[in-house]
């Protein structure tokens, strides 16, 4: 099971990536593709053509994770890369429902409260 904060960032790499890389590689795409810094502790998410197949790329204090699943059968419905986006943000819950085999596209975010980071307060 796969459990995270809900102030996680996450960035999915939309359309297709070449899975053989690996930390190097998918680290060189997040700061070109994704326009991110791979040490910023948000979880980068990159799929190959077939769609069956994820790979998550993350920043601890240590180092840099990189996890895989891949699909036994079935496909992920990945978004598709456009003109304008090559990459997008989602919430850490709907990265779990993307994982985990739910279809985004079709979904939509209805207004509801987030409550936002405060200043850290400095003392006098």
């Amino acid at each position: 099971m796969l459990s995270t904060a809900s102030s996680l960032r996450v960035f999915v790499a939309a359309g297709v990536t070449d899975l053989r890389m690996s930390f190097d590689g998918l680290g060189y795409l997040t700061r070109s593709v994704l326009g991110r810094e791979l040490t910023a502790g948000e979880i980068y998410l990159f799929c190959n053509r077939r769609r069956n197949r994820v790979k998550a790329l993350w920043w601890d204090a240590g180092g840099v994770w990189c996890a895989a699943k891949r699909l036994e059968s079935g496909t992920f419905a990945w978004p598709r890369s456009g003109a304008v986006a090559r990459s997008l943000e989602i919430r850490a819950d709907e990265m779990v429902a993307l994982l985990g085999g739910l279809d985004l596209a079709g979904s939509s975010r209805r207004d509801w409260y987030e409550r936002r980071s405060r200043a850290p307060r400095r003392s006098a």
